[in-house]
């Protein structure tokens, strides 16, 4: 079973940093796309950053700017380097991907989900 580990959540100051990130393991035969979703209390999950196979990146306008998605294949692990963090930004982070794993098909897997708090 395909497995997505998060990390790098925590509380940090308005204009602060953090760096997320997100290990995929088990029996992968490759990895599609992975990304960062979040969703804070009362609201809806929304799409932070993404990134393709192909390196292509989508980030969300609240984000542009301060956030980057990067990745590194051979570690299946990707990365939200969050910059300039505001108090808007404080939600639960979950890492996706879309992958296909020997002998299957394709799924999108979820992590558990990091908290980042932004707070004076």
């Amino acid at each position: 079973q395909v497995q997505l580990v998060e990390s790098g959540g925590g509380l940090v100051q308005p204009g602060g940093s953090l760096r997320l990130s997100c290990a995929a393991s088990g029996s992968i035969f490759s990895i599609n796309a992975m990304g960062w979703y979040r969703q804070a209390p009362g609201k809806q999950r929304e799409l932070v950053a993404a990134i393709t196979s192909l390196g292509s990146t989508n980030y969300a306008d609240s984000v542009k700017g301060r956030f980057t998605i990067s990745r590194d294949i051979a570690k299946n692990t990707v990365y939200l380097q969050m910059n300039s963090l505001k108090p808007e930004d404080t939600a639960v982070y979950y890492c996706n991907a879309g992958i296909e794993e020997y002998g299957s098909t394709w799924y999108v897997y979820w992590g558990q989900g990091t908290q980042v708090t932004v707070s004076s």
